[in-house]
């Protein structure tokens, strides 16, 4: 008996002019492969290590591109830049969530999607993303007469293009993190900055002033945009009626309202001295605290990144899910602390070496978002439990009360300039926001609220240990200039780190879970080339 493929079956059913039609299976058989994920669950501890420690150089060479930018242009530019570009990238930072509106955490989580799906994903970004484009450059005199500051429309109509520019590429990418390849997605990020950054810094030398910022964050969009479609083969087709679209759009519309929430709030601090202390404040601002937000951002973006398709993977896996999450969790932890701890002893030269002696005025700010350090990257890695197990009601809950909090505590040290800001914002972080997000959190779940605040304050020790070492260091070098202080102190704090590791057992076994996942690694690359 003669049995014919589905393939056969297709073409010799269909009539003589349903070419379009065998295209169209083609087209979708091809898509399809786009989605799958089950081939990622047999290796899924190795895939997991290898991606993190991809993403983790990607993150590790973006930081060095962007800190030699900042040295650079800092030096080239004057506060008054980029307090100008910050009043409007402030103003859009409120909007920037609808990018995304939380579809691409959507197609990530969703154990299963179809081409139709992400393509109306895809569609809904477009026309959001070209909406906002629209209301911010209408907002363009609004907004430079908020500031008084007329500077401010050009700006604001040339950076709203960049929301467009970047909703066009969100399902790309975010196939691409449900498929874990962050190989591809470090070469475009990488790749897209470094190139930004080599235009903005010739415009800045060229004379340009502010508008060699604006050029930077416009050519990044734009690079990036070209090598997403350019590496990614999934095309979307026209919108279509699908009625599991709206239970991924029900999903996208929680994180965007949870993550709005928290950016309206996130965003204040910016606004509000700009408005009452003007454009240098604001640059100083700005400046200081982006000298810590940077960096921690670099550091969890790989771990997310990784972590939350790993863990969606293993939502049915309840015991392998807890473990997983706070082998990680705990990791996080440590790590923050030690590096807080060291950063807050060595605020003001790290701010000088980095910025220049005309950045005096932002060490007290940089100081003082230390402490935000030693709880944001584990409210963050709490999050991660919203996303990875569809709990978006929860995280709108949990934003809403957030923002309300980070608001309250802009207006309490607005009165105090900038530095009054930084520091009632960084109390407030530690003292109210991250037991909150914990309660939240751990009440439903693998993951308990117990395992959220001992994976927390058994390494809380190290920070004390390490600040208080450097602290003691630094007075015997105040002479010096900042390079040489940060030269003769980092080592101390680093062995101080070193000495608490060996004598505290949780913090032990942390580093022996790390080594653990080198060896894993090195095993799974010997076994790959063998």
């Amino acid at each position: 008996m003669n049995i014919q493929s589905p393939h056969s079956l297709a073409r010799a059913s269909a009539p003589s002019g349903s070419a379009a039609c065998l295209l169209h299976i083609k087209e979708e058989e091809r898509n399809r492969e786009h989605f799958k994920t089950d081939h990622l669950l047999a290796n899924l501890k190795g895939r997991t290590i290898s991606s993190g420690l991809v993403t983790t150089a990607s993150q590790g060479a973006q930081f060095f591109l962007n800190l030699a930018y900042i040295m650079v242009v800092a030096r080239l530019l004057v506060p008054q830049d980029f307090g100008l570009v910050a009043m409007v990238t402030t103003i859009m930072g409120f909007l920037r969530i609808f990018q995304d509106a939380g579809l691409s955490t959507a197609t990530v989580q969703r154990q299963e999607i179809t081409h139709v799906q992400v393509s109306n994903l895809f569609w809904v970004n477009v026309v959001v993303g070209g909406a906002i484009t629209v209301l911010i450059a209408a907002s363009a005199p609004a907004i430079a007469w908020f500031f008084r500051e007329p500077r401010l429309v050009r700006i604001t109509l040339v950076l709203s293009l960049t929301f467009v520019l970047a909703s066009s590429a969100v399902q790309h990418i975010a196939l691409l993190n449900r498929q874990m390849r962050f190989k591809v997605i470090a070469v475009i990020d990488i790749v897209s900055m470094f190139v930004g950054y080599l235009i903005g810094i010739g415009m800045a030398v060229s004379g340009y002033g502010y508008w060699a910022l604006v050029g930077t964050s416009v050519t990044q969009v734009t690079i990036k945009l070209i090598l997403t479609w350019s590496v990614s083969r999934w095309r979307p087709r026209l919108p279509s009626r699908d009625s599991q679209t709206w239970h991924l759009l029900r999903f996208g519309a929680n994180i965007t309202a949870g993550t709005l929430m928290y950016s309206l709030a996130r965003g204040a601090d910016s606004l509000l001295v700009g408005r009452f202390f003007g454009p240098a404040a604001v640059g100083l601002y700005s400046r200081g605290s982006i000298l810590l937000i940077r960096p921690m951002e670099r550091f969890l973006t790989p771990i997310n990144a990784v972590l939350v398709p790993a863990l969606s993977r293993l939502q049915g896996q309840h015991e392998r899910y807890r473990r997983s999450f706070l082998q990680v969790f705990e990791a996080i932890a440590l790590v923050s602390f030690l590096f807080a701890g060291l950063f807050l002893a060595l605020s003001y030269p790290i701010t000088l070496a980095v910025l220049g002696p005309k950045w005096n005025a932002a060490a007290v700010i940089f100081a003082a978002f230390t402490v935000v350090a030693l709880s944001s990257p584990l409210t963050t890695a709490s999050t991660w439990l919203f996303a990875s197990q569809g709990r978006g009601k929860d995280w709108v809950l949990t934003s809403s009360t957030v923002s309300a909090v980070t608001l309250c505590s802009f207006l309490v040290g607005l009165p105090f300039g900038p530095a009054g800001v930084a520091i009632s914002y960084s109390a407030s972080c530690v003292l109210i926001e991250l037991p909150f997000i914990y309660y939240i959190a751990g009440r439903q779940g693998p993951v308990s609220r117990k395992d959220l605040w001992t994976g927390c304050l058994r390494h809380l020790p190290a920070w004390g240990v390490v600040c208080g070492t450097v602290w003691l260091a630094r007075t015997f070098a105040l002479d010096f200039s900042p390079w040489i202080q940060l030269l003769l102190c980092s080592p101390v704090g680093l062995l101080a780190a070193a000495a608490y590791i060996a004598i505290s057992t949780p913090s032990r076994r942390v580093a022996a879970n790390l080594f653990s996942v080198m060896r894993d690694l090195k095993n799974a690359r010997a076994a790959s080339v063998g």
